[in-house]
């Protein structure tokens, strides 16, 4: 076989491919970086800086191009200038076959850049929006990271739970194409949020599964990743019973959420069906909305 072709073989199985996302919820102040990869551990391209913002830097991953960009960020480089400043400054001088994604608050304002290299194997892209990047590569179309977007932005609920579902919208088997003859998206995801004041490594939110091929079976990373965050959320629930719609306050308006619940309006996300439950008997039902009106008479 040429040795070029038997090069480009062993290149195109260990390039540092992944679908991922940074985010920031300008809100809360939030900052999340979520992913998944045919490799594994790719929680690898993770760089989360509290406060600040987070960078993704990924295809063919080299420690020398994300710890400049790591600097770069605390030094209080916008990702505009992050990205550019990789690129002109690359650790194997080709950045063509880099790939990039960055986020950052300053005074509120929510940032964000992305970049994708000519020479990166397709399917390769990123998508923008105003609190987000998406990039991949050796994709198995543009619909993984289309499918990733419209989740963020289409599911209810805090940073963590549409971090959550935009790996979920990836959960295609060959999404990562090398990973097509096992049935599964990937052989490793991560999913990380950091509040204002956390300190690297004691992350707000920190769930890795690192290589399935460990199990001995094949179960998607996504799928495994998602009973992890379940059992986290679960576990750090905060509500009032009654206060469906988390405004502080138990009024009408939350006899309006339970009734709408009730009535299949609209899927309410795992908080509004834990504080509608006011009865606690895993059942929202017509006892629940006597209990929540009983409750606002007798404030």
């Amino acid at each position: 076989m040429n040795i070029k072709i038997i090069l480009l073989i062993i290149s195109f199985l260990f390039s540092q491919d992944t679908f991922s996302i940074v985010a920031i919820d300008p809100e809360t102040g939030q900052i999340g970086s979520a992913g998944a990869s045919c490799i594994a551990g790719s929680i690898i391209i993770s760089d989360i800086h509290p406060g600040l913002g987070a960078i993704h830097t990924q295809s063919y991953w080299t420690g020398i191009n994300q710890n400049y960009a790591s600097n770069l960020m605390e030094m209080g480089y916008s990702p505009d200038d992050i990205i550019d400043s990789l690129i002109s400054n690359d650790s194997g001088n080709n950045s063509s076959i880099r790939q990039y994604g960055v986020v950052s608050i300053y005074d509120n304002e929510v940032r964000s850049s992305a970049f994708t290299g000519e020479n990166c194997f397709d399917y390769k892209g990123h998508i923008l929006g105003e609190t987000y990047a998406i990039q991949g590569n050796i994709l198995l179309g543009s619909e993984v990271l289309e499918e990733m977007e419209n989740r963020f932005l289409n599911t209810d609920g805090e940073l963590s739970e549409k971090l959550m579902a935009s790996l979920q919208g990836a959960n295609i088997p060959g999404a990562d194409i090398r990973c097509i003859d096992d049935n599964i998206s990937s052989l490793s995801a991560f999913i990380r949020i950091a509040n204002t004041y956390d300190q690297e490594g004691a992350y707000f939110l920190d769930l890795n599964v690192n290589n399935v091929e460990l199990v001995g079976y094949h179960v998607d990373p996504i799928d495994s990743l998602q009973i992890l965050f379940d059992e986290w959320y679960l576990n750090n629930l905060d509500y009032t019973l009654g206060d469906i719609n988390q405004d502080q306050n138990i009024d009408i308006l939350d006899v309006v959420s339970i009734i709408n619940i009730i009535l299949n309006i609209y899927s309410p996300s795992l908080i509004e069906m834990f504080s509608a439950d006011i009865n606690e008997d895993q059942i929202i039902n017509i006892q629940d909305i006597i209990i929540l009106i009983a409750i606002i008479l007798n404030n």
